[in-house]
């Protein structure tokens, strides 16, 4: 696998039949996270929290010389995937020689209360992990996780009982990817929602949560590593997709495609694998393999860039996090020891940089910066434009540590290739 430095795409802005030329129209919208019975706001329900902006509302103090204390220790299997967790039991998708398997963990103990799984044989080209890439979606007393291979399925909640399930790649005519399917899934509305990549219309395809059928298909776009979004538009909830080809605004209940923004690197070994982050009345994306970073001002049907760059913040597949005028996040490939970076999100000019940082993930817990490095170390640091401010270092894990962690009721649930842990740091 070859890897250039490729120029960012700089297409006309294309709608589908909708353009305003010289209207704009004002906009007001929120994220619409999943919301659950009985889930309260210091849980960890998918990818990147409660809002999938990568924002915990525990804040966090700094840990004393020795470290965080280390609740338990558990052995898993192989996999990218994150935990959720949601009250008393965390989801942990991995594979287990050839099987992927979910298991319902007691949050205090580690203990295993169910475990459900079904045989894969995905093998990765490149020879890095094979298992699950998708950290999976607890709502309504239900669990969705997407495998490696595509297999789409509903899980109880509190049995592990296989609700329903679909072969994605199969039904849809999907080629294999890079690495493996990884859109964690949306739910919404009885619906669940994921970027499959199949030809013929099917590239975003709609489920119904309670029985799998297929509601809706959209666009060509093949499959991204990103995770969607429901934001809302002038009082409408509207799905953001980041597929392979840009980012796709639809309308979460029929599949209509409201706007389209092509963002994407002109290499072909190329992917989009940050999710989209609503900054006020703004979208932020980003992507590495010379595309860049956007911020985009929504209108009624269409994405109109206030700035672009490639100098700023490209994230190659670790999420920004944004706080008071600021985003926070990785700029360059993960594997050229990216830098950790401050960005004025208004203009995109960097306010501090860490260079040489190496990859890994940040959380935003209250006003601090929560990051665990890809070799293991959990750093706790200001949220400041004026300079970067460690507060606590502890090394809690050995590398490689790829998979994003989750934070519920101030523990933290991180995993490496090897193994998954419970780190107390501050109670809610």
């Amino acid at each position: 696998m070859i890897l250039l430095r490729a120029h960012p795409v700089t297409h006309p802005l294309r709608n589908w039949n909708l353009v305003i030329a010289s209207i704009t129209v004002a906009t007001t919208f929120h994220i619409a996270g999943p919301t659950n019975a009985g889930q309260n706001s210091t849980d960890w329900p998918q990818l990147l929290g409660p809002r999938r902006d990568g924002t915990a509302v525990t804040a966090i103090k700094p840990w004393a010389a020795g470290g965080p204390n280390i609740r338990w220790r558990r052995t898993v299997g192989e996999g990218f995937a994150g935990p959720s967790v949601v009250g008393k039991r965390l989801i942990l998708f991995h594979r287990v020689r050839d099987l992927e398997v979910v298991e319902a963990l007691e949050v205090s103990t580690g203990e295993a209360l169910w475990s459900t799984s079904y045989p894969t044989t995905y093998r990765d080209d490149f020879g890095f992990d094979e298992g699950p890439r998708a950290t999976p979606t607890v709502i309504n007393d239900h669990v969705f996780t997407y495998g490696a291979e595509g297999i789409l399925q509903a899980l109880d909640f509190a049995s592990g009982k296989r609700l329903w399930s679909v072969d994605t790649h199969t039904e849809f005519g999907v080629r294999k990817g890079f690495f493996g399917a990884a859109c964690s899934p949306l739910v919404y509305d009885g619906k669940v929602m994921v970027n499959v990549g199949g030809p013929a219309g099917a590239g975003i395809v709609a489920f119904d949560s309670n029985t799998g059928a297929v509601l809706w298909k959209a666009t060509d776009h093949g499959a991204s590593y990103s995770a969607p979004i429901i934001m809302t538009i002038r009082g409408q909830p509207t799905a953001l997709f980041f597929t392979r080809a840009g980012l796709v605004a639809l309308d979460p209940k029929d599949g209509t495609v409201i706007a389209e923004f092509p963002w994407r690197s002109r290499l072909g070994a190329s992917v989009n694998a940050a999710t989209p982050l609503v900054i006020d009345q703004r979208v932020f994306i980003s992507a590495s393999y010379g595309t860049g970073a956007a911020l985009l001002d929504v209108q009624s049907s269409s994405f109109v860039p206030i700035w672009t760059s490639d100098d700023a913040l490209t994230n190659h597949y670790a999420t920004s996090v944004y706080a008071n005028g600021y985003l926070y996040g990785y700029h360059g490939r993960q594997e050229y020891s990216p830098a950790f970076r401050s960005v004025d999100s208004e203009t995109g000019s960097v306010a501090w940089t860490v260079d040489r940082f190496g990859g890994g993930t940040v959380i935003l817990a209250g006003n601090s910066l929560l990051i665990l490095r890809e070799r293991g170390e959990l750093v706790l640091a200001d949220a400041t434009p004026a300079a970067f401010q460690p507060l606590a270092r502890a090394q809690i894990l050995e590398g490689i540590v790829r998979a994003f962690p989750a934070l519920a009721n101030g523990t933290l649930f991180a995993r490496n290739e090897r193994e998954l842990i419970a780190v107390e740091l501050s109670r809610p």
